[in-house]
């Protein structure tokens, strides 16, 4: 199954080290995963104008193709101005509304403030459920104290939720084959 660890952000590296993280737990729980790191950074995405996906560039019709053809997502996202990146939302407006369908996703964020995991809840939920992806129920949300000054995570708890949401994420992936059975 082919994972997709998705960078929501062309900058910074506090979302790159949690997903670094969870990497490492996913090919401890299952090592028979097609695991992708996918950085938007490294793109020249082009905006969503509603055009056929051939129109657009080709790291524009890369990053389309990549996502439709993944099994599961991990989203990262940073919260910038009480939201997510516009990168982000970009990349999803892209996307087919059946690309993700009936796919897992989990979502890790980091955020200045502790009041920013709301995002999770009020915006970038509502979009996962809009492509109807088998969002999991725990998501993982740090703040600035969590890392270093060299961006490395450091807390004992968070990398422990990021263990039980690799964890139950790897649950949803074989959920998600049941589904496409019926």
């Amino acid at each position: 199954m082919k994972v997709l660890l998705l960078n929501g952000t062309i900058i910074g590296d506090k979302t790159k080290a949690m997903l670094k993280e969870v990497d490492q737990y996913l090919q401890k729980i299952n090592d028979k995963l097609e695991i992708k790191h996918v950085y938007l950074e490294d793109y020249d995405l082009q905006f969503c104008d509603g055009r056929p996906a051939e129109e657009y560039n080709e790291d524009t019709q890369k990053l389309i193709e990549e996502i439709s053809n993944a099994d599961g997502y991990i989203v990262a996202t940073p919260v910038f101005q009480g939201s997510i990146p516009g990168t982000l939302k970009n990349m999803f407006d892209l996307i087919s509304p059946y690309a993700m369908r009936y796919k897992p996703v989990a979502i890790v964020a980091n955020g200045g403030t502790f009041q920013h995991h709301l995002v999770v809840e009020n915006q970038l939920k509502p979009i996962l459920d809009y492509f109807r992806c088998l969002v999991t129920p725990n998501y993982v949300y740090t703040h600035s104290s969590h890392f270093s000054t060299q961006n490395e995570l450091i807390d004992e708890d968070v990398k422990s939720r990021l263990k039980e949401l690799s964890r139950v994420f790897n649950e949803y992936l074989g959920m998600s084959k049941k589904v496409e059975e019926n």
